[in-house]
């Protein structure tokens, strides 16, 4: 008989998620099995199915029983500003007061406001204020995470940002995944001077960039990262995001866009014509650009924390979304200026009930769907043969807790690559 180092059994509930993204109608798709177990060797798992099944075939070195417990992919949130310096509660009693967050950003808060502190601070300072979140996502349930620069605006404090995130997920367990999104925001120097700052972007930081992940990287290309642009009013033209990101493509890096935040200006079409991973936000997308999502790959990511940080009435239109057959996803968009949310299960929540997906429907958009938004469905998002060993016990009876309970952290185990590290 095997043997196997961890057998996981007795789940009331075993989310596989397993057959990889779910598109339209598909999305909610958990594949459950009752009385589920995981056979795991090393960091990857090597056996599902029931607890009587992989009993009477394996012989573990350990056993864990989720008795009682629903066991699903551990949580991957695909869009996140996990690091930085500082904070703006001053900018929350702002909004509170009134102001919208153009307002703020006009009167030299929100981005910039994160942008003075971050230029200020060294390597060790943002990740010693970063890593804190790191340990609460974790304890959450998110094992994989994207990690955006965006706050330095300038090439030497972006790729600070950028240590920051390659010595962090040097220290694991957590898992993170860097996007360099120096088009986050025109800079102060730089205003009034938009077409001088882009040629920045595309000819001095996108090319150091590219060296820092073929050298620091231990050798790796710049595929394994991505580019973002912030293409919004007030920020960046779609023109202007379609250079930058075909710039980017051309030296490899993965593509993705924040679009329709405040007003659809088509970049979620231009993500897709340029086959990015994901377009974020998604709230005010023009109809035109919805279908678009059906008919490419480019996953369309759900931030519900921000509108509700906002204290916004307007939200991803999902229904629309799967209706023209796109993918969906979810994410976090953990920021210091607009959602500082490190929870998955919070944005699960708030998916239910603002965009209105149904308790399954949103697991899947923060597994699987979430996995495929970082080109990572692969190797994670769901509880298959040959996948990382990625799995958070949660304790509930049913799924569906997920959704219909907030604000109480359910996460009773995490295992991240084979191991327990909550």
């Amino acid at each position: 008989m095997p043997t196997c180092d961890l057998l996981l059994h007795s789940a009331a509930q075993l989310l596989t998620l397993s057959g990889g993204p779910q598109r339209g109608a598909t999305l909610g798709t958990l594949n459950l099995i009752e009385q589920g177990a995981v056979a795991i060797t090393g960091d990857k798992i090597v056996a599902v199915g029931t607890t009587a099944q992989l009993q009477a075939d394996y012989t573990p070195q350990a056993t864990l029983d989720a008795t009682g417990q629903v066991v699903l992919p551990g949580f991957v949130d695909p869009h996140t500003h996990v690091i930085w310096a500082g904070d703006r509660a001053n900018e929350f009693e702002m909004r509170l007061a009134g102001k919208t967050y153009l307002e703020i950003m006009n009167a030299g808060g929100g981005i910039m406001s994160t942008v003075r502190k971050t230029r200020a601070a060294s390597v060790e300072q943002l990740m010693d204020e970063a890593r804190p979140r790191l340990r609460r996502m974790l304890a959450h349930g998110t094992t994989t995470l994207e990690a955006k620069t965006g706050y330095g605006l300038e090439t030497q404090s972006e790729l600070r940002m950028l240590e920051a995130v390659e010595r962090l997920n040097a220290e694991r367990p957590w898992e993170l995944v860097p996007t360099f999104i120096g088009a986050h925001a025109i800079p102060e120097e730089y205003k009034g001077q938009e077409e001088a700052f882009v040629e920045v972007v595309v000819k001095e930081m996108l090319p150091a960039v590219k060296q820092w992940a073929e050298s620091t990287r231990s050798g790796r290309k710049a595929d394994g990262v991505f580019c973002d642009v912030f293409c919004e009013e007030g920020a960046f033209t779609v023109e202007q995001s379609r250079r930058i990101l075909e710039a980017a493509r051309a030296m490899g890096f993965g593509l993705k866009i924040h679009a329709d935040e405040f007003v659809g200006l088509g970049g979620t079409k231009l993500a897709v014509e340029l086959g990015a991973a994901s377009a974020d936000h998604l709230v005010y997308t023009p109809e035109e650009d919805i279908a678009a999502l059906g008919q490419g790959e480019t996953v369309a990511v759900g931030l519900p924390g921000t509108p509700f940080g906002l204290a916004q009435k307007e939200y991803t239109p999902a229904s629309k979304i799967l209706a023209a057959n796109g993918l969906l996803a979810l994410a976090s968009d953990l920021n210091p200026g607009t959602t500082w949310c490190e929870s998955m299960q919070m944005v699960i929540a708030l998916a239910c009930r603002y965009m209105k997906l149904t308790p399954a429907q949103a697991i899947a958009a923060a597994t699987i769907n979430a996995a495929r938004a970082i080109h990572r469905d692969a190797q994670i998002g769901s509880l298959e043969v040959g996948k990382q060993a990625d799995l958070v016990v949660l304790a509930i009876p049913d799924y569906r807790h997920l959704g219909y309970r907030y604000g109480t952290n359910l996460v009773e185990r995490v295992i991240k690559s084979g191991k327990v590290v909550i």
